[in-house]
């Protein structure tokens, strides 16, 4: 329930209450990403061991060149802290799927490189998890739709991702 005031009748210092539709929209895009993640959390949990996040920095580690990315670029990339970063890697490190290099150029600097073990996880876990992605977003829209869908999303995400230095996100914290 709206229990703001009407959006018209909000002054210069009020908030721009979401309107009665806008309300409906945003609680449903709400329930629908925290249920998504939960659903692909617990198939990779349960099919392969490890966390969607996880998951998702193998395959950005699979599809970067030589399998490895310095820790920035790999932070930056899955939009995490680098503190997040570098607990998953050690994790992954620990499951010998990740292993960590010193970056020559840049004495502090490290790399995260994909080891074989973890590139045959990706391999063997792979199919399992699209299915799951088919099944909980594609299967249920049409194409126009998924179009729809993905022009949305980028627009969100690139008004979430100011340029300035001073922009307060999360790999540079």
């Amino acid at each position: 329930m709206n229990t703001a005031p009407a959006a018209s009748s909000a002054s210069a210092d009020e908030p721009r209450w979401l309107t009665d539709e806008e309300q409906r929209v945003w609680r449903s895009y709400i329930e629908a990403a925290t249920l998504l993640e939960d659903h692909l959390d617990r198939q990779l949990q349960r099919d392969a061991g490890m966390p969607h996040v996880y998951y998702g920095l193998l395959v950005k580690l699979a599809e970067a060149p030589h399998r490895r990315l310095r820790m920035t670029e790999l932070a930056m990339s899955a939009k995490i802290t680098r503190s997040r970063l570098s607990h998953a890697v050690a994790r992954l490190e620990k499951s010998g799927w990740v292993r960590r290099e010193d970056c020559p150029s840049d004495k502090r600097g490290q790399f995260a490189v994909l080891t074989d073990e973890g590139q045959e996880v990706l391999r063997r876990h792979a199919p399992g998890h699209v299915d799951a992605v088919r099944q909980a977003v594609f299967d249920r829209l049409t194409p126009q739709q998924q179009k729809s869908l993905g022009e949305i999303m980028r627009i969100v995400a690139e008004g979430l991702q100011p340029s300035g230095a001073d922009a307060d996100l999360p790999w540079l914290r």
